[in-house]
C-alpha cells in the first residue's frame, strides 16, 4: 500500500515528496521536527494518534526558536495529519513525521529572510528498540547551551552516540549533560525506581521535556499512586536502580536490562515498569475511556 505525505500545500505519493539540494534545511539543520505514532486498533478499525496536538504545539514552539513563521496554525496541521493518516489507510502501527524547515533554496548561514514550509509524511513503523535494552553511558556529551527543541541540526550528537552504541554491542546510549549528570537517550527520556519512586532527570538538566515523559509521569500518579522526582541523577545511581526504562514516541516504554555490562534488577522487566507499560498500551490505542482525550481517531477512508 502506497504511503503519502503533504507537500507543498497538497497530498502527494511519498515518492514524489522531493526537494531541490539547494534547500537551506539540508545544508544547515534549520528545521523542527516531530514524531507522532498512530496505533492501530484492529477492533475499533482506526489508527489513534497520540497527542496529537500536544506535539504540534512543541513543534510551533521550536518553529520560534528558528524564527519560523508556518503558514498554518496547530489545529490546520492537526486536521492535515489525520486527513493524511485516513488517506494511507494503513491496518498497522504507523509513524508521523512532521517537518517544518527553511525551504527557501538559498544557502548562507542565517535565519533571517528565508522562507519557510510545512510538510508531512505517515509510513509504517513497528517497534523502534527490542523488548528489554542493553544500554551504555556514551563520551559523547549531551549540547549544552542550545535552545533545547526538536532542532534537526541538534540531534548530530545523538546520533554518534546511538551509533556508538551499536557498534560495540549496545541497543542504545545514554548521553551525560556537560556536568556529568545523566541527561537521556539518545531518542528517550529515562527513568528510574528508586525505592519505589520514579526518578528522573529535571528540565534544568536541559533534557528534552518528552510528550511521553509527561504523560508516563501523569500515569504513574494517577493509576498506581507513584510519584515522580525530578532531579539531578548521579552516572552511578544507574548501576544500583531496582528498574530502568526508557519512554519516547518511537521507544513508548521500553525497560532496560543492562547498563554498561551491569545487570539491572534480574534483568527482565521490573514490576513497576510492566504495569505501567499495560496501562499505556491500552491508553494509547484508544481502550481507555478515562484517557480518551489523548487520542485523535483517524479512520480509513471508504470504511
Amino acid at each position: 500500500m502506497p504511503s503519502f505525505a503533504f507537500y507543498k500545500n497538497e497530498f502527494v505519493p511519498l515518492s514524489e515528496a522531493n526537494m531541490s539540494v539547494m534547500t537551506n534545511f539540508i545544508h544547515y539543520g534549520t528545521g523542527v521536527f516531530e514524531g507522532i505514532r498512530g496505533n492501530w486498533n484492529a477492533e475499533n478499525k482506526r489508527s489513534y494518534l497520540f497527542c496529537l496536538k500536544e506535539h504540534y504545539e512543541r513543534l510551533h514552539q521550536g518553529c520560534q526558536v528558528l524564527k519560523m513563521e508556518l503558514p498554518y496554525s496547530v489545529d490546520e496541521m492537526c486536521r492535515i495529519t489525520v486527513e493524511l493518516v485516513e488517506k494511507c489507510g494503513f491496518e498497522e502501527n504507523v509513524y508521523i513525521r512532521p517537518l517544518a524547515y527553511k525551504s527557501a533554496e538559498a544557502l548562507g548561514v542565517r535565519l533571517h529572510d528565508l522562507e519557510c514550509d510545512f510538510t508531512v509524511f505517515a509510513f509504517p513503523w513497528g517497534p523502534y528498540l527490542p523488548d528489554k535494552v542493553r544500554c551504555c553511558v556514551s563520551s559523547w556529551r549531551f549540547p549544552n547551551g542550545i535552545p533545547r527543541a526538536k532542532l534537526t541540526g541538534l540531534y548530530v550528537t545523538n546520533a554518534l552516540a546511538k551509533t556508538d552504541a551499536i557498534e560495540t554491542g549496545f541497543d542504545e546510549a545514554i548521553m551525560l549533560t556537560s556536568d556529568g549528570y545523566v541527561a537521556e537517550g539518545s531518542g528517550e527520556n529515562i527513568f528510574l525506581v528508586i525505592n519505589g519512586e520514579l526518578v528522573t532527570p529535571a528540565s534544568y538538566d536541559g533534557i528534552l521535556m518528552g510528550i511521553t515523559r509527561n504523560k508516563v509521569m501523569e500515569l504513574a500518579e494517577a493509576e498506581l499512586g507513584i510519584k515522580t522526582v525530578e532531579r539531578h541523577v548521579d552516572r552511578v545511581e544507574l548501576y544500583n536502580v531496582s528498574e530502568c526504562f526508557l519512554t519516547g514516541t518511537a521507544a513508548n516504554i521500553t525497560p532496560v536490562s543492562e547498563i554498561d555490562n551491569r545487570r539491572i534488577g534480574d534483568g527482565e522487566i521490573g514490576q513497576i515498569t510492566e504495569k505501567l507499560q499495560n496501562i499505556y498500551s491500552d491508553v494509547i490505542r484508544g481502550n481507555n475511556p478515562k484517557y480518551l482525550n489523548w487520542c485523535t481517531p483517524a479512520k480509513r477512508k471508504g470504511r
